[in-house]
C-alpha cells in the first residue's frame, strides 16, 4: 500500500502567513496585501479578482523579491524531513495550493514530488494575466485526480493536509486529512487536527492511524 500526501501551502505549510503576504511584504505593501487577504478569506472576492489584484499590487517584483519572500518566510518545522520519510516509505507528496506557481515550484527542491499553483505570467511581470491558469479549491480535487493517474493510485490512496475554506472541498474528496491550524472552515471535516508548528508532528497523526 502507497499513498499520496496533499499539502496546502497558505495557513499550513506556512504558519499564519501566506505566500503573496511574504511577497508583498518585500515590497512594502504589508496593508495592502492584509486588506486583500481579509476581503478573500470573507469571500468578497472571488479567486480570480483577487489574482487580477495581486497582479497589479506586484508590478515591480522581481526574482530577487520572490527569493527573500521564500527564503524569510515562517515555514512549519521538519518539512524536507517529513518529505524525506514520505518518500523514504515509497509514498508520494504534493503541495496544491492556489497561491502562484513561481513560489510553489520551489518546494520541489525540498523533495515534493509535484507542486502545483496557479499560474502568474514569469517575474518579472511583462505578459498579462491568464485567469485560466489561475486554481480554485475545485481544481485542488482535479490535481489530485491527475497526480493520482500519475502514480498509479486513487482518491482511497490519499491524505490532505490544509487549514481553510480552500482545503474543504479536497477533504471531502479523501478519506484522510488533517487539519492544520485550521480555522472554523474545516470542523467536523478532518480525520486529525494539529495545533502546532512542526509538520512531522501533523504527520505522525496520520501514520499512528495507519
Amino acid at each position: 500500500m502507497t499513498r499520496l500526501h496533499l499539502f496546502d501551502l497558505d495557513g499550513t505549510l506556512l504558519h499564519g502567513s501566506a505566500a503573496p503576504v511574504e511577497i508583498s511584504r518585500q515590497l512594502g505593501l504589508d496593508r495592502e496585501i492584509a486588506e486583500l487577504e481579509r476581503d478573500f478569506a470573507m469571500r468578497r472576492v472571488e479567486p480570480a479578482e483577487y489574482a487580477r489584484r495581486v497582479r497589479l499590487l506586484w508590478a515591480e517584483l522581481t526574482e530577487a523579491h520572490v527569493d527573500a519572500a521564500f527564503v524569510g518566510a515562517p515555514w512549519l518545522l521538519r518539512i524536507r524531513e517529513t518529505w524525506a520519510e514520505i518518500r523514504d516509505r515509497g509514498e508520494y507528496c504534493a503541495v496544491v495550493p492556489l497561491s502562484p506557481s513561481f513560489f510553489v515550484e520551489r518546494l520541489t527542491g525540498w523533495g515534493a514530488h509535484a507542486a502545483h499553483g496557479s499560474r502568474f505570467p514569469a517575474v518579472p511581470f511583462t505578459e498579462p494575466l491568464d485567469p485560466t491558469g489561475l486554481l480554485t479549491p475545485a481544481a485542488k480535487v482535479e490535481i489530485a485526480d491527475r497526480l493520482c493517474e500519475r502514480f498509479g493510485l486513487t482518491r482511497a490512496d490519499c491524505v490532505a493536509y490544509g487549514d481553510s475554506f480552500s482545503d474543504a472541498e479536497l477533504f471531502g474528496a479523501v478519506p484522510v486529512s488533517v487539519a492544520v491550524n485550521a480555522d472554523r472552515h474545516l470542523a467536523g471535516l478532518a480525520t486529525h487536527t494539529y495545533a502546532g508548528r512542526d509538520l512531522w508532528d501533523a504527520y505522525e497523526l496520520v501514520c499512528g492511524a495507519r
